[in-house]
């Protein structure tokens, strides 16, 4: 990108398990503080898992972890910002190593961002997202279901979207102003995953897809490509991607 402030590299990793992943970022997040490596963006599709954040309720877990281990479903609790949260298949998660110096250190910036991205990525998909304020458990990207392709504004004022779904979650750790974790775009995810547990400790609006609102969704890899671009026009930077 032209102008561009900011450079880091992309890297596809396919489909890996979540403590994989998370080894991984960790030792990511170290070089990355350490000044041994630049800004790196992870892109990634998970294996199902149960992820607890630093805010989350155990009770929002509907299954016992014993019967969510008979099911295949791993479980962790991280050092994330939110409550609990479910990948899987068909979903897109993306994990910035990024570091915020000098210009960016501000969490509420850099949530809207992430937010920002997913709602860039939404748009060239034609359906139209929205991040809503005020209140941190509603922290994410959502859609209407009644009507895809226009946000008629904040459900929880008059005339706003009648059937809000979140499609895009959000879940972060800064250690000296270098990002972890990130976020989960719902491709085409089996949404009966989320019937696992309260998602992010919301109970009264849904959670959707790509898929679930009658797109044609393309594969988690093409969607990952895509949000490459949306990093880059969100973060002003320019990126190499890694296979």
């Amino acid at each position: 990108m032209v102008g561009a402030v900011r450079k880091f590299e992309a890297r596809w990793l396919g489909r890996v398990r979540y403590g994989e992943a998370l080894a991984l970022q960790e030792r990511l997040l170290e070089a990355r503080i350490a000044g041994t490596i630049g800004d790196t963006l992870l892109l990634v599709e998970h294996e199902p898992v149960v992820t607890l954040g630093r805010g989350a309720h155990e009770e929002n877990v509907l299954v016992p972890r014993a019967r969510l281990a008979k099911l295949g479903v791993d479980v962790f609790e991280t050092a994330r910002g939110g409550d609990v949260t479910y990948h899987g298949p068909g979903q897109l998660v993306a994990y910035p190593i990024f570091d915020l110096n000098p210009d960016r250190c501000d969490v509420r910036r850099y949530v809207r961002d992430l937010a920002r991205v997913m709602i860039d990525l939404a748009r060239g998909m034609g359906v139209a997202a929205s991040f809503l304020e005020g209140d941190p458990k509603l922290v994410g990207v959502w859609v209407d279901e009644a009507s895809p392709a226009a946000w008629a504004g904040d459900p929880r004022e008059p005339g706003g979207a009648s059937r809000p779904a979140k499609i895009g979650a959000i879940g972060v750790r800064i250690s000296r102003w270098v990002t972890m974790h990130g976020l989960a775009f719902n491709v085409s995810t089996d949404l009966a995953g989320f019937d696992l547990i309260v998602p992010c400790g919301i109970a009264k609006y849904g959670v959707t897809s790509l898929a679930a609102l009658g797109i044609e969704a393309p594969s988690v890899e093409a969607v990952a490509r895509a949000a490459v671009a949306s990093f880059e026009r969100v973060f002003d930077a320019s990126v190499e991607m890694k296979s």
